[in-house]
């Protein structure tokens, strides 16, 4: 289990099912492009490229995970869905991971369709939907909006991590046996480390950018970010 990562290396899933994922991961990204046409004007387009840029750049900085031998970085689902979007983010990701399989060999070519499907799709959609359902319950305050980007990006990177539990599941090279459910949750617990340390990079980030400039955060369009405001008692006013 040491050797197993998110980017998943050729040969660990058999070809069928790797095909079966590059169709499908095609086919989102086909859809996500078609969806992304609508969201796309003269703030979010520059921002896409930022975000890509810096998703690339924070991904080659690992942090080391004491429980295991195996070290984490940022992934980028939830900072892509909170600032350009989910279809835009979606993309973000899936461009990064594909230029990190091309030319720095980090995962397998072959392997392209699941990695994009984990970290691309599964990690942008579940993070947008928490941040969609969050962003109504808590405060639109710095805080809220640092709770928001933690919480999604915790959530998104364990579920991009059952991903690929899933896959190899129906295709991996090696039968594990009875110990696919161990398999998951040592996954489950070395990825939600991997997720703290991700938390607090997407909050730091995304705050910081509200703070400046709100109206390039995605998740915050039509809305206004608030700060607490302290009154203080004046005698004689109830």
């Amino acid at each position: 289990m040491e050797t197993l990562a998110m980017h998943i290396a050729n040969g660990i899933i058999d070809g069928p099912v790797a095909a079966v994922f590059a169709a499908f991961a095609l086919a989102v990204l086909a859809f996500c492009v078609l969806r992304a046409r609508r969201d796309l004007d003269d703030r979010l387009a520059p921002m896409a490229g930022l975000v890509a840029a810096f998703i690339f750049a924070v991904q080659m900085l690992n942090f080391p995970i004491f429980t295991g031998a195996v070290s984490g970085h940022l992934l980028g689902g939830a900072l892509a869905a909170i600032l350009v979007g989910p279809w835009v983010g979606a993309l973000c990701v899936a461009v990064v991971l594909i230029v990190q399989a091309l030319v720095f060999g980090d995962g397998g070519v072959a392997m392209l369709g699941l990695n994009i499907t984990n970290m691309a799709i599964l990690g942008t959609a579940a993070a947008y939907l928490l941040i969609a359902l969050l962003l109504r319950v808590l405060p639109r305050t710095p805080t809220g909006l640092a709770g928001t980007a933690f919480v999604a990006a915790v959530v998104s990177v364990v579920v991009a991590s059952q991903g690929f539990v899933l896959q190899y599941w129906l295709g991996g090279t090696t039968d594990l046996g009875n110990g696919l459910g161990g398999l998951a949750a040592t996954l489950a617990g070395s990825h939600l480390l991997i997720g703290v340390g991700e938390g607090l990079i997407t909050a730091t980030t995304v705050v910081t950018v509200a703070k400046v400039r709100p109206d390039l955060v995605y998740a915050l369009r039509g809305q206004r970010l608030t700060r607490p405001v302290s009154v203080p008692a004046v005698g004689g006013v109830r």
